[in-house]
């Protein structure tokens, strides 16, 4: 294999060789390797670096059947396909090398990603899709976020462990190794099993920790990873010494911390919840923030931002029922109704998780009632979202509104929330509806696509938003409940609080102050560019992160 070298020529300022590990990427459509916000992120930092030409590489892996498609049954519940795919857009290097998963060798393969196909920087794919595997062996690669720990755990392996063997086989040498979420952490016991250094690993690895939310920080068995190849071929007693972890359960994002020389939350909010969190832990690095932003030439209309520019309001509000129009075509397909483009349209969308509370305009079934039901003020609900294939309690909280929606005239619920249907929601709502619990949402940046397309968020004070969100101006924000009481107490406080601002506050200013209401839009739409464009978030993770 031939020494890698960069297809552009890149800019000095961004002169660091630097290999970005993530386990999925929302780069396209038409790529079916990621699940949702993580994915997202990930694939506009890998658009801005490249419009940057910054000296970086993607390193990911190559999902067969993605992380599933998301179908209907026959009562419009929710089912899960799991279809396979295949790629004529990525190029076969012809490179095939060997990772040790369960202390049996494992074959792999490197797909490539040109930077003109999607306009990223070079990407690197990794497969065990391959004949001259066993059966259990090819399935590494099969779902993205398998349910099953040990594949799960061997996932890890081929991203962590098989990244740094393809670097090697690329003559590849990273100034940094960028662990995109404590999922390729084998990479971090590989490069240690070469060296021995502690000092060296420091020097090596940076990470980015994405969720305060203990399901996000995965824990497991130290003898169980240790016998899976996790840890590489190191000891276990010099894992425990370098980690500091000395119980038998092994926290992924600890050690991480303690592995690596940086560290960054999503949010200014995540990495002061970070820091509370992790700090009272010895050992760990410094843990900056960066917050997340999107790739705003990949997700903006680009008639509104040309109205926007011109000054033009009257183009821009009907650029927008025009984009409602689009939205609603696909609404009438899914579920055979026809919504208006001149009432008010909130969407909910996004991974369907217990701390985000889809179903919480709900909880209050009079209160629902009456907004549903108003002929003065209409509004018109879309809900759209995939939680975990096999989240059984989330899968119910999506199918009880597809219930509670079935007789409903103006409200839907749809499926294939992917980033096409991403697209299509936030260019054609006015409201994107956001309820995590507060301190919960490390960062959230589906808000900040809608922004660009001339749609206000309506939204819990959680995440990027309060590096935004000014109440009435280019925003709704709900007030923050007391955190110190109980958890039904805050989503009281909330659900009451939502429904005052939908009621008192928004459509009013819809309805009856059109230039008021495209002000606040306005407002929106400027002030989310250029801070929340993800060319400002690739620049800093080389300011902050990489220097």
């Amino acid at each position: 294999m031939k020494t890698f070298r960069h297809p552009y020529d890149y800019d000095s300022k961004y002169k660091k060789r630097i290999a970005y590990f993530s386990m999925e990427f929302g780069i396209d459509q038409s790529l079916k390797i990621f699940s949702g916000g993580l994915g997202f992120l990930a694939g506009s930092h890998m658009r801005s670096a490249y419009d940057l030409r910054q000296n970086l590489i993607g390193i990911g892996i190559l999902w067969k059947y993605g992380y599933y498609d998301q179908e209907r049954k026959r009562d419009q519940g929710m089912d899960v396909l799991f279809m396979e795919r295949h790629y004529n857009f990525l190029r076969d290097l012809d490179l095939v090398f060997d990772i040790s998963v369960d202390r049996h060798p494992v074959k792999v393969k490197a797909w490539y990603l040109a930077p003109e196909v999607f306009g990223t920087v070079p990407m690197y794919f990794l497969s065990t899709d391959l004949p001259e595997n066993d059966y259990l062996a090819q399935t590494i690669s099969h779902r993205l976020y398998d349910s099953d720990t040990a594949a799960k755990i061997a996932q890890y392996i081929l991203l962590g462990q098989g990244g740094c063997k393809l670097l090697e086989l690329l003559n590849y040498k990273p100034d940094k190794i960028h662990l995109n979420e404590a999922h390729g952490a084998p990479a971090i016991f590989y490069e240690y099993y070469k060296h021995r250094s502690l000092q060296k690993l420091k020097d090596q690895f940076v990470f980015t920790t994405h969720t305060p939310v203990p399901a996000g920080n995965e824990v497991h068995e130290m003898l169980f990873l240790k016998k899976m190849g996790f840890f590489h071929d190191a000891p276990i007693e010099e894992i425990r010494e370098i980690t500091q972890i000395s119980g038998e359960q092994y926290n992924l994002t600890l050690g991480a911390l303690r592995l690596s020389g940086k560290a960054n939350g999503v949010s200014k909010l995540h990495g002061e919840v970070a820091r509370q969190m992790w700090n009272e832990f010895e050992g760990i690095c410094k843990i900056d923030h960066i917050t997340n932003a999107q790739h705003a030439g990949y997700w903006t209309d680009e008639a509104l931002k040309l109205h926007l520019a011109n000054g033009d309001t009257e183009a821009l509000a009907n650029r927008k029922k025009a984009l409602k129009k689009k939205l609603f075509l696909e609404i009438a397909d899914q579920t055979g109704k026809i919504f208006d483009e001149n009432v008010l349209t909130i969407v909910w969308a996004r991974r369907f998780a217990p701390y985000k509370r889809a179903d919480l305009l709900t909880w209050d079934v009079d209160a629902f009632a009456r907004l549903v039901q108003d002929q003065d003020m209409p509004v018109q609900l879309i809900w759209a979202g995939k939680p975990y294939p096999m989240d059984y309690g989330a899968i119910s909280v999506f199918n009880k509104l597809v219930d509670i929606c079935k007789p409903l005239k103006n409200a839907a619920v749809l499926v294939h929330y992917e980033l096409a249907l991403s697209k299509l929601l936030k260019q054609g709502s006015d409201i994107w509806l956001n309820t995590p619990r507060v301190t919960r949402e490390a960062s959230g940046t589906s808000g900040m696509t809608a922004a660009m397309n001339a749609c206000l968020n309506f939204t819990t004070n959680d995440g990027w938003i309060p590096e935004f969100g000014k109440h009435n101006h280019n925003a709704f924000v709900i007030p923050v409940a007391d955190l110190n009481q109980s958890v039904d107490y805050q989503d009281e406080q909330d659900l009451k609080s939502a429904f005052d601002i939908l009621n008192n506050d928004i459509k009013p200013l819809y309805y009856k102050t059109k230039k008021e209401w495209q002000k606040i839009v306005q407002n929106s739409m400027k002030e989310v560019v250029p801070f929340f464009d993800s060319n400002r978030m690739a620049h800093e993770y080389y300011q902050k992160l990489y220097s």
